[in-house]
């Protein structure tokens, strides 16, 4: 009898046991036991002894760690013999790096969230609940063992700034030790069509926003390093980018009729209604694409790249003696160069962070350690140090830099995609050629030639009527400045784009064309 009381009393015996623990479904019994089997709200936590007022609801509390009713438990990393003990027979996760032993499910299991990657941060700690210190002392293990892969693999270093990285991390964190990576089988097989799937469903979202208000179709040829010529056909809308087809073209001649060919079958793929314009750079093979495409769909426009635009108006300014000699000194240096989206944007950066670095130059060039280096004392070496300390040089750099910012910023606008840059193209350039001036002293004399060049790289290309449009229906223009309204110019391109546009509908034409601004 003695045995009995102190076995019922304890909840450790086989029979006070069974009489002590509640025949409940309730998966809190897996982790206490009532003291008084005629009180259900008085429990026993069987990880660290804790008595809990409030029944097994408040145990749960208490062994998950929520602090707003009950205290943490203490004994929560506890050994599988004691959970056995009190009646539970799973075993307790394996938390040594580098365990092949699985993580086996629990009753406890049930109450954890799904397996979510793209959960917050917030989100991600509080179900993982570790202590600070614990955190400090074993990330740096696993940062090894991912560091080592991607070693060993040649895994490019800016991977780990994908986000699908990232994702990858906090699933195999939530899934816990002693997961079993995928095979090469399974990543050819299964995974890739699973993957493809996903893709596909995600690009069909951008199907309705191509419907309801048209997009753009790019084409950009190159060449990979085995030195195969490769077309790449992108479509454009306001949902993103996303890519249609690539054909190797090494042995075929990039005509204007084989660029047509592609084109227009993009087109017909996409359908011809939900098209607007087609986007390729100036070369001739592509005006001749732009001609037959006229022929064949007169409502689609063919339209120049800003980007190649821009980027030849800097390289025509930049061929100007007075800009060349001062773009050509330092721009093969290594810790100042600063890549860009073209190779005269790298050049701007990499002026831009020499003039930033001014006083440093000067300093190191009178240095006493710089007279001991080798190469000082060669014809380069003295023409860089006398450069470094020639005050007009200086001068120079600084016009240089003022002549290119405003073209440089319009140059980043219609490269980025952080908002459609088309509405924007010609205000933005309008707005270049002004602060050129004004850097220039507004003496025409100085700024003729360099407003000559970039006058020369709109005309016919960044002028035309879908440019134009764009511009008279974008209020950040014309609301600011009224008499765009009344500009002869821009009038006719208006009226110019919409009989492309609606180019079977000679009455929207006319609505259009007499529409009130």
């Amino acid at each position: 009898m003695a045995g009995t009381k102190s076995d019922a009393a304890t909840g450790t015996g086989t029979e006070g046991g069974n009489v002590l623990k509640r025949n409940s479904d309730d998966v809190g019994w897996e982790y206490g036991v009532l003291v008084d089997p005629n009180n259900k709200d008085k429990v026993k936590c069987i990880l660290c002894d804790k008595v809990i007022f409030g029944g097994v609801y408040r145990l749960k509390q208490h062994v998950a760690g929520e602090r707003k009713n009950a205290k943490k438990c203490p004994g929560k990393k506890t050994t599988p013999e004691k959970l056995q003990e009190g009646g539970g027979s799973e075993e307790m996760e394996v938390t040594s790096v580098g365990s092949s032993q699985p993580h086996k499910l629990g009753p406890m299991d049930k109450w954890t969230k799904a397996i979510d990657p793209t959960a917050t941060k917030s989100e991600s700690l509080s179900q993982q609940k570790l202590n600070k210190e614990l955190w400090k002392e074993r990330l740096p293990e696993v940062h090894k063992y991912i560091a080592r892969w991607a070693f060993n693999h040649a895994i490019p270093f800016n991977a780990c700034d994908n986000d699908e990285f990232k994702q990858m991390c906090e699933a195999i964190g939530q899934f816990g030790p002693g997961i079993e990576p995928p095979t090469m089988f399974d990543l050819r097989g299964k995974l890739l069509e699973e993957e493809y799937a996903r893709t596909k469903s995600l690009l069909q979202e951008c199907e309705a926003e191509k419907m309801k208000n048209g997009c753009s179709i790019m084409t950009n040829a190159w060449s990979d390093k085995k030195r195969r010529s490769i077309m790449n056909v992108c479509t454009n809308c306001a949902d993103g980018t996303s890519f249609i087809s690539s054909k190797e073209m090494s042995d075929v001649s990039h005509t204007s009729e084989v660029i047509f060919e592609l084109v227009d079958k993009a087109i017909e793929d996409i359908g011809p209604d939900d098209v607007v314009q087609v986007v390729t750079d100036n070369a001739s093979n592509n005006m001749g694409a732009k001609k037959l495409l006229h022929e064949k769909r007169p409502h689609i426009f063919w339209t120049s790249c800003a980007t190649h635009r821009i980027n030849l108006m800097l390289q025509g300014i930049g061929n100007m003696p007075r800009y060349k000699k001062c773009m050509r000194y330092f721009t093969e240096g290594k810790e100042i160069v600063r890549p860009g989206v073209t190779r005269f944007a790298s050049n701007y950066l990499t002026l831009n962070n020499i003039q930033e670095k001014k006083d440093q130059l000067r300093k190191m060039v009178v240095h006493s350690r710089w007279d001991s280096l080798k190469d000082v004392k060669s014809k380069k070496g003295k023409n860089a140090t006398a450069t470094v300390l020639n005050l007009n040089f200086w001068k120079d750099v600084k016009l240089t830099l003022a002549v290119f910012e405003p073209l440089f910023k319009v140059l980043y606008l219609v490269d980025g995609d952080v908002k459609p840059s088309m509405g924007f193209v010609h205000g933005e350039l309008l707005k270049a050629k002004r602060q050129i001036k004004e850097a220039l002293g507004n003496v025409e004399s100085r700024f003729k030639d360099v407003i000559a060049v970039v006058d020369k790289k709109m005309a016919g290309r960044l002028d035309s009527p879908l440019h134009l449009t764009a511009y008279l229906l974008n209020p950040h223009y014309s609301y600011a400045d009224p008499l765009v309204f009344d500009a002869p110019k821009i009038t006719e391109e208006f009226i110019s784009c919409a009989e492309t546009f609606y180019y079977h509908d000679e009455e929207m034409q006319e609505q259009a064309a007499n529409f009130e601004l």
